[in-house]
């Protein structure tokens, strides 16, 4: 079989706060992410468009998601993309979501936080990336899984 890639590269501004989740296993966090597009109409008009995308982040990521990232915040992510599905406990219908798995982020907005609440100024000022290499999606059980 030949080589495949997944790979989702995205700079844009978070939607809102990010939500955070404390498992056994980890943290996770989930974010929203706006891109906008400028294109011409039918008629030479300029408009824009704007996308949202699902974001999770687990462990380092996501601490520095929490700790960092606000509503509007600039950010620049790497990741895969991501298709799970549950049954839906109300319905009983099968649902999907497509998410971004972070591996990678860079702040790009000035801290939201204080060093007095987080302790530290790392992943300040644009110094946020992360390698790939730190990144380990943790096994989350059923029971962990918030709906």
């Amino acid at each position: 079989m030949g080589k495949s890639v997944n790979k989702v590269i995205l700079l844009g501004h978070a939607g809102k706060d990010p939500e955070v989740h404390e498992l056994r296993s980890g943290t996770v966090v989930n974010l929203s992410l706006a891109t906008n597009e400028s294109y011409k109409g039918n008629r030479g008009e300029w408009q824009e468009r704007t996308e949202w995308h699902n974001l999770v982040g687990y462990q380092r990521i996501a601490e520095i998601l929490r700790d960092y990232v606000r509503k509007g915040s600039r950010i620049y992510i790497e990741g895969a993309l991501r298709t799970r599905s549950w049954d839906d406990k109300e319905t009983g219908q099968t649902k999907y979501r497509t998410e971004i798995v972070v591996f990678e982020v860079s702040l790009l907005s000035p801290a939201h936080t204080s060093e007095e609440e987080t302790g530290s100024s790392a992943y300040r000022n644009g110094n946020g990336f992360v390698p790939h290499g730190q990144y380990a999606e943790p096994e989350i059980t059923r029971q962990e899984v918030p709906y």
